[in-house]
């Protein structure tokens, strides 16, 4: 058994866009009702309350003392004390930070509610949530007859505009391609580029963050003469939250068309484990470049598109010298720790005018063939 998610863009009514908003608030106000519960709990030296024990709490405590809470869909105030408990567990195994408290205006405003006795439906153009009803839905995509719903999450973005995560779970029946019969190519990372791969092709990616850096400094600019906490202000907020989702879509639209593509040609994707948060330091000068191109989005689309078809993807270890050896006859050279050199000539084997990320790029598929084969 699998499982995948399909977002969906849905249109509240006022009556809808009012009960998501209830639902949003009673899910935060849980969550910090029961961190608070759990640190007293360990201030008095209690044991910890576990998410089964907790969830328990909630139902017979909190919605006794807070009768609002019965108003919202019981699923996603479960989903919420769940939620809390997973913050918890992650804190212990060093995963992750100690929860905090949600803020109103800052935490993120989503519910997730579970599937039972049909709560959850996909129409031809709508989707239908508990306690919301039918809520309008651009479809456009279908789930196969044979997927069965397991949740919904709602999400309202900072421009308000929403969305539904709807996750399915299917039977995965995907035949591995034969390592003999796998058709490989190498990919090297380029900043200005997204990549480039073993056979010298380069993706040139627009990089839409500086198409719109312009709009989005004069909408910025507007902000900070603006009274902070009017209703000016808050239009202007979300002008600019706006913007900056058109340059996300934009991205994701671009990398998903990409990986799409490279994911039906090739069977096997050999890539550099990189550290692109190191990378998008100062030190390189580059950092709003890596950022913009979301080289690490890129590669976890490509990663599952593959093994959705039976195929492989390939990480080579980052301190794997890929730029310095020829991939001709596997020279080392060392003064290629330069980045300006770009291209160059090989003293062992004579090959001339070697292309610097090409060159990568094949080392880069070689070393992951070896390291499939092994």
């Amino acid at each position: 058994m699998a499982n995948k998610a399909i977002i969906y863009a849905i249109y509240p009514n006022n009556k809808q866009n009012e009960q998501c908003q209830k639902t949003f608030g009673c899910c935060r106000f849980v969550y910090n009702q029961m961190l608070t519960v759990q640190q007293n709990r360990h201030k008095s030296g209690e044991k910890h309350l576990s998410k089964m024990s907790a969830n328990t709490y909630c139902n017979q405590h909190l919605k006794t003392d807070y009768p609002f809470l019965k108003e919202v869909d019981k699923f996603a105030l479960t989903n919420a004390v769940y939620h809390l408990s997973d913050g918890y567990d992650r804190f212990f195994k060093h995963l992750g930070k100690f929860p905090k408290y949600k803020n109103k205006h800052k935490a993120r405003k989503s519910y997730t509610t579970n599937f039972t006795n049909g709560n959850i439906e996909i129409g031809n153009n709508y989707i239908k949530l508990p306690k919301l009803g039918k809520v309008k839905a651009k479809i456009h995509r279908v789930p196969d007859n044979n997927w069965k719903i397991k949740s919904a999450t709602v999400v309202q973005n900072r421009d308000n505009t929403y969305q539904v995560s709807v996750l399915f779970e299917y039977d995965k029946t995907v035949c591995d391609v034969p390592v003999t019969d796998a058709v490989t190519i190498g990919l090297d990372y380029k900043s200005d580029g997204l990549y480039v791969d073993s056979n010298g092709k380069t993706a040139d990616m627009p990089h839409y963050y500086r198409k719109s850096a312009e709009k989005l400094a004069k909408s910025q600019r507007k902000l900070k003469h603006m009274i902070i906490g009017s209703n000016n202000y808050n239009k202007q907020q979300k002008r600019i939250a706006k913007i900056h989702r058109h340059i996300a879509n934009q991205r994701k639209d671009f990398l998903h068309k990409e990986s799409t593509a490279i994911a039906k040609q090739y069977s096997c994707v050999c890539v550099e484990a990189l550290n692109m948060k190191a990378m998008s330091n100062k030190g390189f000068g580059n950092g709003k470049a890596i950022l913009d191109n979301g080289y690490g989005m890129f590669l976890n689309m490509l990663c599952y598109k593959l093994q959705d078809r039976g195929g492989y993807f390939i990480k080579v270890d980052k301190f794997f010298p890929s730029s310095q050896l020829c991939h001709c006859c596997g020279f080392k050279n060392s003064k290629l720790r330069d980045l300006s050199i770009r291209r160059w000539d090989c003293p062992a084997c004579g090959t001339k005018n070697i292309d610097r990320d090409i060159n990568a790029a094949q080392n880069i598929k070689y070393e992951g063939l070896r390291l499939l084969s092994a």
